[in-house]
């Protein structure tokens, strides 16, 4: 195991990588893998495998309980579920989102020819910044989209104030927020509705899956029509839809995961506080915190990298740690306002977006979850702060790889 005094054993310098098999930012969570064959054997013999079956029934109903929120639709992804929920609320024109997230949830607007107006964020909480909201309003704004970034709740109450002041919907992409609160209440129930991922990535995963939470009983009548073609009968269309159904396998996935939430969730903070303590006084390095008076699925584990402070660009960290088999993630490089169709449409957004641009730089996310333990945690932190005490020797290093090495490197640590 590395060490500050020996960094030389680091992979980048020649050693040997710290880990034989990668460790991997998100490797799927499987719970009981013997109850999970059970309810995809029950589901075979039933013989009814998609269309609102037993399964998504009652992995809705789990939600909806879990969630405190009346109605939970359950979808195949939680893309989807946001061009449902976009459309089912009638978004047009401009719908203010921020650039800090993952792509889907630009695309989700802009497939639907909707333009997603780029929005700042705040830095401490990398989340929709209210104040810079009120600035991107425009008479074609309809909406807008928050999202509440590693599982840590936007400031829903001062975005649910612009909404209802300038009377345009509020909707939120709840990917990272599950089993999260806000004020003591449980995500899922704000605004117009919200939207989370099952993806396979996600603590609880329906392999592939996503879900529309919401407590207005009309919107949700819409959303069930539109996600299964708009049929409302057995052969009566009477809504323009789509095919957004969730199958039986997935959902007995889902409830599967649901039956380990709470040791999911335990060990996801447990591995959260161990990477705060070892992690702790290290000069540039910042480990974003969650709020411990709210429920927290704490399923992300996120530094800060603070380059003139580390020695080391965070980029560069990410090449040390690559070297060990440690596949850390730049989380979300860099800005949807970067990538295309984005970058071409509005070439100078990222003098909008100083705060989002800044993040785009520094943010690294590390392994956790149900396959990382607390012996991996001690050794991929030594690795870190070995990288950070011994800066000046590793950027020498970086500097003298051969500039195939170095580009091959860079294209492994694209997110």
């Amino acid at each position: 195991m590395p060490d500050e005094n020996r960094t030389e054993e680091l992979a980048i310098m020649g050693g040997t990588p710290s880990f034989e098999k990668i460790l991997h930012v998100g490797r799927p969570n499987i719970g009981d893998s013997e109850r999970l064959l059970e309810r995809i054997s029950g589901t075979l013999d039933r013989g009814w495998l998609t269309n609102n079956g037993p399964n998504v029934q009652e992995f809705e109903r789990e939600l909806s309980k879990l969630l405190g929120v009346e109605h939970c639709i359950a979808t195949c992804n939680a893309t989807v579920a946001l061009e449902i929920t976009i459309k089912a609320t009638g978004l047009t024109g401009e719908v203010i989102v921020p650039s800090w997230t993952f792509i889907a949830t630009a695309h989700a607007l802009q497939w639907q020819g909707i333009t997603p107006v780029f929005c700042d964020v705040d830095p401490v909480t990398h989340n929709l910044d209210p104040r810079r909201v009120e600035e991107m309003l425009t008479p074609r704004t309809t909406g807008i989209m928050g999202v509440h970034l590693w599982g840590r709740p936007c400031d829903i109450d001062a975005l649910a104030y612009i909404a209802r002041r300038h009377n345009i919907r509020l909707i939120f992409d709840a990917a990272h927020a599950f089993d999260c609160s806000y004020k003591g209440r449980m995500i899922g129930g704000f605004g117009d509705a919200e939207v989370f991922s099952f993806h396979a990535t996600k603590y609880v995963n329906t392999f592939e899956g996503g879900a529309i939470a919401t407590n207005d009983s009309e919107l949700a009548a819409r959303i069930r029509l539109m996600k299964n073609f708009g049929f409302e009968g057995y052969d009566e269309v009477s809504h323009i839809g789509t095919n957004g159904k969730m199958n039986e396998i997935s959902a007995a996935m889902g409830l599967t995961s649901l039956e380990s939430l709470e040791e999911f969730v335990n060990v996801n903070c447990r591995n959260y506080q161990q990477y705060r303590e070892e992690l702790d006084g290290l000069p540039g390095v910042r480990l974003l915190p969650y709020d411990e008076t709210e429920m927290s699925n704490y399923q992300y584990v996120v530094l800060e990298i603070d380059a003139p402070a580390t020695g080391l660009s965070r980029d560069e960290l990410v090449q040390v740690l690559w070297a060990e088999n440690v596949h850390a993630r730049r989380y979300f490089y860099p800005g949807c306002h970067r990538m295309e169709p984005y970058r071409s449409y509005y070439p100078h957004a990222g003098q909008m977006l100083p705060v989002t641009e800044k993040l785009a730089e520094r943010v690294l996310s590390l392994p956790t979850g149900m396959a990382v333990g607390g012996e991996q945690i001690t050794t991929i932190c030594s690795i870190i702060r070995t990288a950070v005490s011994r800066s000046y020797t590793i950027r020498r290093r970086l500097s003298e790889m051969s500039p195939l090495t170095t580009a091959a490197t860079k294209i492994r640590t694209q997110p």
